[in-house]
């Protein structure tokens, strides 16, 4: 069996950059430097500004696409501080944007941990390509996670074309004016043990997160335990839709962290087409990551233009890395995870954002993997089964990738395993962020081959191409797993 590495390299650019808000303590106990420095912008003169701004742009325009669009928003942010009945131009409101902006340098630590799936938009290509979207996991100042995206080509023999990269990145709107509805609130947090559900009369069926600022302002919240205050704000912060901008190419769009419980990142995203009734919708299951804890989120798109960021319920949503299968099988939704953190599991619900049971079906056993299991993305559908590529931690914490075979019909089921890693970092890619290191987040089947991205020690990015009929000939059958505790 052959492992075709490409020598295609997408590697961490520091340049590419976004526009931030500079917090300093606006809607916090502590706003005092941020009303200095508003006083100080409001004393400037009308007729130095022009000077003033002008040199912020000649500085900062030409790295952005949009620059006046994020000096905009952020003026929005500090709006609220503003002394009462002071009038502002136009021209004073952009400095004080700008003043209260920063660029972060998204890719400034890590560019890695990239899935794949089929372009929404397959037109114009020549006979056996494909068009692909590519996710990754940027990581820059402070460790933040956020979500990138490449988009390329793969020809019919397997080879892989990236489209041209462009010098702007662009962040993400958060929509402020997202509806949230009770019944589905009620429906979701019916599996919270701790959750009062009575918190939810103080709503309308239909109602805004200002709707709820406003009743947190009047203390409507007041006479309900604190787990359930914090809840219902964890439920609203993190449950969200953002837009990026459509007229821009993919390589641009950016989406960073929006909510307080993903604020330190959303990490390793698993992008999958996921078909029912004949419609496609792209559904990414990742980790959010708040400088405490983590809890798994889904991200839902049809165009990779809007996305929808949800929640998920339940007592099997936990730990890292689940993947969600491309289709429903027996009428429900299925997911393969790593509850525990060492053990490959599965689970079964006739709901998507609800999960409460899971089981093990795979352990550590070689002695390869005798750290942890885990999957490397969603199961790709064969004729002879679901293929899983799954990763493994073995000594001095050495990540490789491995294989499974699922059953059709009972996933539950593994009917075959690749005995030996599939990849296992080289000389080159055991160098990086986090050394002896090979990792993926989801692959893609296309004209026979298995086309997989792969991280090389955190530190960048490549592919790999596998003829699926070999990969499978090479499997053996899965036997017991108290026979295959010495299998190296």
């Amino acid at each position: 069996m052959n492992v075709n590495r490409s020598n295609i390299q997408i590697k961490a650019n520091p340049k590419r950059v976004i526009i931030n808000f500079l917090d300093l303590g606006i809607n916090t106990n502590n706003v005092k430097r941020a009303k200095r420095l508003i006083d100080s912008i409001l004393s400037i003169p009308e007729n130095e500004l022009n000077a003033l701004y002008e040199e912020i742009k000649k500085n900062f325009e030409f790295r952005h696409r949009d620059f006046e669009h994020y000096i905009k928003l952020n003026f929005k942010n500090i709006q609220s501080e503003l002394p009462n009945n002071v009038e502002i131009s136009e021209l004073r409101s952009l400095v004080l944007g700008a003043y209260f902006s920063k660029e972060y340098s998204i890719q400034s630590a890590a560019l890695f941990n990239p899935s794949m799936v089929a372009h929404p938009n397959q037109k114009g290509l020549k006979e056996g390509e494909k068009r692909f979207v590519l996710s990754l996991r940027a990581v820059g100042e402070g460790h933040i996670s956020s979500i990138e995206f490449r988009s390329g080509i793969v020809n019919k023999d397997g080879k892989i074309t990236l489209d041209e990269e462009t010098r702007f990145s662009s962040c993400s709107d958060k929509d402020l004016s997202k509806i949230y509805s009770k019944k589905n609130i009620l429906k979701n947090t019916a599996v919270l043990v701790d959750f009062d559900q009575s918190i939810m009369s103080a709503f309308e069926e239909s109602f805004t997160y200002d709707d709820y600022l406003d009743k947190v302002k009047d203390n409507e919240f007041s006479s309900f335990d604190d787990v359930t205050q914090a809840e219902l704000f964890h439920i609203l912060d993190t449950n969200y839709d953002v837009v990026t901008d459509g007229n821009a190419p993919i390589c641009e769009r950016v989406i960073f962290p929006n909510a307080l419980g993903e604020s330190m990142g959303m990490e390793d995203v698993r992008f999958v087409a996921f078909t029912d009734n004949g419609k496609t919708e792209y559904i990414g299951t990742y980790t959010a990551y708040d400088g405490h804890k983590i809890s798994p989120q889904l991200l839902l798109t049809e165009d990779f233009i809007h996305f929808k960021v949800r929640s998920m319920y339940g007592a099997a949503v936990s730990d890292k890395g689940m993947a969600l299968f491309p289709e429903k099988i027996n009428g429900k939704y299925v997911m393969i995870g790593r509850q525990g953190g060492e053990n490959i599991t599965i689970m079964y619900s006739e709901d998507l954002f609800i999960w409460e049971d899971y089981e093990a079906i795979m352990t550590p056993k070689a002695t390869w993997s005798y750290v942890q299991l885990g999957n490397c993305g969603s199961p790709v559908k064969t004729n002879e089964g679901w293929l899983v590529i799954t990763h493994a931690v073995g000594p001095l914490r050495k990540y490789v990738l491995g294989a499974i075979l699922l059953d059709l019909n009972n996933p539950s089921k593994i009917i075959k395993r690749l005995n030996k890693p599939l990849l296992t970092p080289n000389e080159e890619e055991r160098e990086g962020y986090v050394p002896n290191v090979v990792y993926s987040c989801g692959s893609m089947a296309h004209q026979g081959n298995l086309i997989l991205p792969y991280a090389m020690s955190d530190s960048a990015s490549t592919f790999a191409t596998i003829n699926i009929e070999e990969l499978l000939k090479e499997m053996d059958i899965y036997e017991s797993k108290s026979e295959i505790r010495h299998v190296v």
